[in-house]
């Protein structure tokens, strides 16, 4: 190379892309590249995190699979939208009990249900004891979780419907652009 001629910099490398990026954002991107519509990819979003919040634990894999089958939805995208709703499903069952035993008319012996009394009441009395103390609770948690459910999803279908519209039609710009080019 002569002295005359420009020298070219190294490209510096891409900075890491992050967690969220990486398992979450990027497979649903690729749900779009696929030809996933962006209306099913919010409806599966969206029914993915409500049926995520299901006051009783254990049932969401089922539960979301036969949603996603019985609608025709993506299975892998709406698995992936309830099981990243566990932290938020966890932190709200104790709530969503304490509501649902009152509107049942058990509040007073669900007032003040915490981890720890559950503990002692499966360590003292065993499984049943909490099965017979928490069954209507149970019943008014996912009463109430049904109610909330539909304006839930309903949000998160119109607003992640315009999101993801306009992430097709930048994917089809850059397609378009590449093909040109």
């Amino acid at each position: 190379m002569s002295p005359s001629e420009p020298q070219s910099l190294p490209l510096a490398p891409a900075p890491p892309r992050s967690w969220l990026r990486r398992r979450v954002l990027d497979p649903l991107f690729d749900l779009l590249r696929s030809g996933l519509s962006p209306e099913k990819l919010a409806l599966t979003v969206g029914l993915g995190a409500a049926v995520g919040l299901v006051p009783a634990l254990g049932i969401t894999t089922v539960l979301s699979a036969a949603i996603a089958l019985r609608l025709r939805l993506n299975v892998a995208a709406m698995q992936l939208a309830t099981h990243l709703m566990t932290a938020f499903q966890l932190a709200l069952l104790i709530p969503f009990l304490r509501a649902g035993a009152i509107i049942m008319g058990q509040g007073n012996q669900v007032a003040h249900l915490t981890i720890d009394r559950l503990r002692q009441l499966i360590a003292h009395e065993g499984w049943g004891a909490v099965g017979r103390l928490l069954w209507r609770a149970e019943v008014g948690a996912l009463l109430l979780w049904a109610g909330a459910s539909v304006p839930l999803v309903a949000v998160a279908y119109f607003v992640l419907r315009s999101v993801f519209r306009r992430v097709a039609r930048r994917q089809t710009a850059a397609a378009s652009e590449k093909t040109v080019a």
